[in-house]
């Protein structure tokens, strides 16, 4: 089913003002923001910086981000009444200013989200959409796909951002301030400044050439067009500007204001370096795209694992898909009783099967029959378990049928490799007081996204675009993810929910493309079937696949015996992780939280991957309690 519109288009939406709501205080001020845009000095009137912790244990409520100014935006929201859903938001604004490069108001994301009082769980997708214009032959030029790189930085990759909306959408209808509260902690940071750290100068280095080839960028990010020094502290006033006409005028500004002429003019006219090697190609967004954005909330994805209700993101998402659908499979395994390199190799096959049909299945619902039903039918799984053997399969294997009735061991139509590139993403988790659970999972997409920064606005655009497919890859199959005008890429995000006894009991997501959803499932897997802790569930090195010969796999997972066996007796093979820096060998910085007995939270960030996250807790209460 092919249509020409998206819904988010079809209905005309009113994205009305929060107010400017007096709001005291919610965290201490930093220095007086200076007059321009990437503002830098080192002066020490900000804050010492403390120490992040990946565990935290106490009561009140808990946030688990990768940035310690997030995380404390988060908590300090709920002390001053918020619910998990204004701290998901005020911890997510705050990213936008100390971690630029991977989250900020022109990215878009995926929240899914558990309503104590009503004991339902919800998804918000404010994922971006394509221009009206786009049409399959995006990114193709002289009849010959884009070279990714040459796509990215480009006009064409950004996608209309839709955190904004889903920011406003999700305190208006859930939350109990309002959006301009949620917006004072990262108000506050902006013109206060952070200090870059080390992880910050690689996130630099790895988009370095795009943001040199644009003068906004080399403003607010570089220094003589080369990353700005460990220590350094960077204030942001555009953004902080940027952040409190937002408060003051809502969503409006940014999608039929101000905000929305200045996204489009940077979009059709990159405000290009004139010394930049690289060909930058204009883009066709207008106004009138970002006025018609809207958030939708679909149902969530739901599947049973062992006595658990574990819910996700729906299509246009692949996540909850492919997890469930994976984990439906894995369901037929004794996971917690069989040798670990036996469940592993079941893991990895897993994956290798629920890939092939998330390739060949899985786009936006608006503009594709989806089979989701199929796709999370435990009979539809037995289907894809009874290809497993004990030997690795012969990758790319090809998709399933997801249609009733599901009869036999079939393997039909023509395999469709993966075609995901890098995504830098971040994860949130938030719980509060009252049983409220967030987990969302946001991004600009690669890191620095385009590279473009808005002029005078202080924040980058996205390039989601790219997670479309360029081309078809085999013309003999249909391609379901191609650019269309108003359509939603493929995603790979990943917020995870999991209930028992109808009772929320921990939440996860990750970072990292295609990777979040391997992560995600080997968190899942380590925690309920290995009876790892949470925080060791994240810790613990990875592997996956994506319907590729070799799995991928970090060097430490490499180094473990199962590795050994699962290559000798399974006839499993590896491909390491590796790349220029260190975050190109790290598989998602994951974040987590448990809700204990006795009102008690446990937050659980990660402990090394990109730096470390940060977990806290409203009470952390006396050690030993």
């Amino acid at each position: 089913m092919t249509v020409s519109t998206s819904s988010r288009l079809r209905t005309a939406v009113v994205l009305t003002s929060a107010g400017l709501a007096a709001v005291g205080a919610l965290v201490a001020a930093g220095p007086a923001a200076v007059a321009h845009t990437g503002s830098t000095a080192t002066s020490s009137a900000h804050r010492p910086s403390e120490p992040k912790q990946a565990v935290a244990t106490g009561r009140g409520g808990a946030v688990a981000s990768v940035d310690l100014d997030a995380s404390r935006a988060g908590i300090a929201t709920l002390r001053h009444g918020g619910n998990a859903v204004d701290a998901a938001v005020a911890t997510a604004a705050t990213l936008g200013v100390t971690e630029p490069f991977v989250a900020g108001p022109g990215g878009g994301g995926f929240m899914v989200v558990y309503l104590a009082k009503q004991h339902r769980v919800l998804t918000i997708d404010g994922r971006e959409t394509c221009p009206a214009a786009c049409s399959p032959g995006l990114f193709l030029e002289n009849g010959q796909p884009l070279a990714f790189e040459e796509a990215r930085h480009s006009g064409l990759a950004v996608g209309v951002p839709g955190m904004v909306g889903t920011w406003a959408q999700a305190v208006r209808r859930y939350g109990t301030h309002r959006l301009s509260a949620d917006l004072q902690p990262a108000i506050r940071r902006a013109e206060g400044g952070f200090r870059i750290d080390d992880t910050f100068v690689q996130e630099t280095n790895e988009s370095l050439a795009d943001l040199q080839a644009f003068t906004s960028s080399r403003e607010l990010f570089l220094r003589h067009g080369q990353p700005l020094p460990v220590g350094t502290l960077l204030r942001n006033p555009d953004l902080a500007r940027t952040y409190r006409m937002i408060a003051r005028h809502g969503p409006r500004y940014l999608y039929d204001g101000p905000l929305a002429g200045a996204i489009a003019r940077t979009v059709q006219h990159p405000p290009v370096w004139k010394g930049t090697p690289l060909t930058v190609r204009p883009g066709i967004m207008t106004r009138k795209d970002l006025a018609g954005y809207h958030a939708e909330e679909p149902a969530p994805t739901h599947v049973r694992y062992r006595g658990n209700d574990v819910y996700g993101m729906p299509p246009p998402s692949s996540g909850g898909s492919t997890t469930g659908e994976a984990l439906n499979i894995l369901s037929g395994y004794d996971m917690s009783g069989e040798s670990r390199a036996l469940a592993l190799h079941h893991y990895i096959e897993s994956l290798r099967y629920s890939f092939a049909d998330r390739n060949r299945y899985v786009a936006d619902p608006d503009y594709v029959d989806v089979p989701l039903h199929g796709l999370l039918d435990r009979a539809f799984a037995a289907t894809r378990r009874c290809l497993i053997t004990d030997t690795a399969a012969t990758s790319p294997v090809a998709p399933g049928d997801p249609y009733p009735p599901y009869t036999g061991c079939p393997s039909t139509g023509t395999a469709s490799p993966s075609t995901d590139h890098e995504q830098s993403t971040n994860n949130i988790v938030t719980a509060d007081r009252w049983g409220n659970v967030v987990a969302y999972t946001n991004t600009i997409e690669h890191f620095a996204g385009t590279g473009m920064t808005v002029p005078g606005y202080g924040f980058l655009l996205n390039n989601e675009m790219t997670d479309f497919d360029f081309a078809p890859s085999d013309p003999a199959v249909p391609d379901v993810n191609l650019p269309e005008g108003g359509k939603i890429p493929r995603s790979s995000m990943n917020p995870t929910i999991v209930l028992r006894n109808g009772h929320p009991v921990f939440a996860v997501g990750s970072p990292g493309g295609a990777t979040i959803i391997t992560t995600v499932l080997q968190i899942l897997i380590n925690h309920i079937d290995f009876g790892m802790s949470l925080e060791d569930a994240i810790a613990a090195p990875r592997v996956g696949n994506f319907n590729t010969p070799a799995s991928f796999a970090e060097q430490a997972f490499l180094d473990t015996p199962v590795a050994k066996t699962l290559q000798d007796e399974y006839g499993q093979q590896f491909s390491v992780v590796t790349g220029v820096t260190p975050l190109d060998s790290e598989i998602g910085a994951a974040t987590g939280l448990e809700l204990l007995s006795h009102h008690r939270f446990r937050a659980d960030a990660e402990p090394v991957r990109r730096g470390g996250g940060s977990a806290l807790v409203v009470d952390p209460g006396r050690p030993g309690r």
